[in-house]
């Protein structure tokens, strides 16, 4: 059962978002009276759409303007015009797992629907300039990040980070939300323990970080992209993706990447890729899988920014 309440006003992605669900995770900002918030999260019944428009089998429903999906065990979501998104939880199912996908694929959606590109990552400001960590599940993203946080850069964004151009067509990181993810090994490489922190669903070992102090609030160009890959070798490696390679790796790393065909956004986001890809430097950092390795890689991150890109 989902506890509801008058709802708040949150800022989150850089848009105000009014919920009938409680979203700890989000700081709550004031909205005049007169203005209507940006994004709009209500509870729903949505069984019945949910079968008269899905096929057999089928977990998404992608339309332009609308996206719909069902998760076994825990509910149906509905995205609409980057504006509306509705839940229907099914019975049983925790709240924490319903707030991880309304912030999660549910707001990467909003975004996608609203033209702002979200990219699958952990964003981190160094030096004024933000600078993402993207990889597939498990590279360690965020532990990376985490290790940069310890050296006192700031969080931008964990997950999804957007990315817009500014009127110089310069690509611009806003801020998600001051919260990071955690798996339990990382926190205990990091001296952190788990009695500390929430679950972020139940009985699975990442842990919901709350980062306020260490949080960048304002909007911040982006500097480079540095994308982490595991191999079985011994050293830390890096190279400079160039040319094409730099718009299939955009496009591989846009989160939920497989909602632009459907949602008939490819030529917008080509477009934006073709505006954004020779602006900033696009690495990627190999590091060995048997071994905690994350210090290193921030340390060859942070050396590699102050030496200006200078890598083979």
């Amino acid at each position: 059962m989902i506890s509801t309440a008058p709802k708040t006003i949150y800022k989150a992605f850089g848009l105000t978002v009014s919920s009938d669900i409680h979203l700890p995770e989000l700081p709550v900002c004031n909205l005049n009276s007169e203005d209507e918030p940006d994004v709009v999260i209500e509870e729903a019944q949505l069984y019945n759409m949910w079968c008269t428009y899905s096929e057999p089998g089928e977990d998404f429903v992608i339309k332009q303007n609308s996206i719909m999906f069902y998760l076994s065990g825990k509910g149906i979501f509905l995205i609409q015009d980057g504006k509306k998104i509705f839940f229907s939880p099914f019975e049983g199912s925790h709240e924490r797992e319903i707030r991880l996908y309304l912030l999660g694929t549910c707001m990467g959606a909003i975004l996608l629907q609203r033209e702002i590109m979200p990219v699958h990552g952990s964003a981190i400001d160094i030096d004024g300039k933000a600078y993402a960590i993207v990889g597939d599940s498990g590279a360690g993203k965020s532990t990376t990040a985490s290790a940069l946080m310890k050296r006192g850069y700031r969080l931008l964004s964990d997950d999804v980070i957007p990315v817009t151009l500014n009127d110089d067509h310069q690509p611009i990181v806003t801020p998600s939300y001051p919260q990071q993810k955690l798996w339990l090994d990382s926190l205990q490489h990091f001296g952190m323990k788990s009695t500390q922190f929430q679950p972020l669903i139940v009985r699975e070992d990442k842990f919901a970080v709350p980062v306020s102090s260490q949080f960048a609030a304002e909007s911040l160009p982006l500097g480079g992209v540095f994308e982490l890959v595991t191999d079985d070798s011994d050293t830390i490696e890096i190279q400079q993706f160039v040319g094409l390679e730099r718009f299939y790796k955009l496009f591989y790393h846009t989160y939920r990447n497989f909602f632009i065909q459907r949602s008939g956004l490819m030529e917008w986001h080509f477009n934006l890729c073709t505006k954004m890809i020779n602006q900033f430097g696009f690495y990627q950092l190999r590091r060995p899988v048997n071994r905690f390795t994350a210090k290193d890689l921030a340390d060859m991150i942070i050396k590699t920014i102050h030496d200006g890109g200078k890598r083979s």
